[in-house]
């Protein structure tokens, strides 16, 4: 494993709720993580963020670790749930609110 997929993997285990994004929470980079931060803040959840912008071998790295082509990308205990629009649609029909329920828990 590269030393970028070891860190992801550590930020990925270290943080019940993570998203991998282009930006800060504060001041998102692009639309699609500026709504999966507002999905996010919506819900209330504690969660952290990485901007990939800042890293190049995350930003990389975040893609093959995930086997997903776009960022951002949101993970739940551990487990990639999906982007912005998978997001919206899990957000929609009440799934991602159970799912961060339960990482909370």
């Amino acid at each position: 494993m590269s030393q970028g997929n070891e860190r992801i993997g550590e930020i990925v285990r270290s943080n019940d709720v993570v998203l991998f994004m282009k930006g800060t929470a504060l001041f998102p980079q692009c639309g699609f993580s500026s709504r999966a931060v507002a999905i996010l803040d919506h819900l209330g959840v504690p969660y952290e963020t990485v901007d990939v912008l800042q890293d190049p071998e995350v930003r990389q790295g975040i893609k093959e670790f995930s086997d997903w082509p776009t960022i951002p990308q949101l993970y739940v205990k551990g487990e990639f749930v999906g982007g912005s629009d998978i997001m919206m649609e899990m957000f929609e029909s009440g799934e991602l609110q159970q799912m961060v329920g339960k990482a909370e828990a």
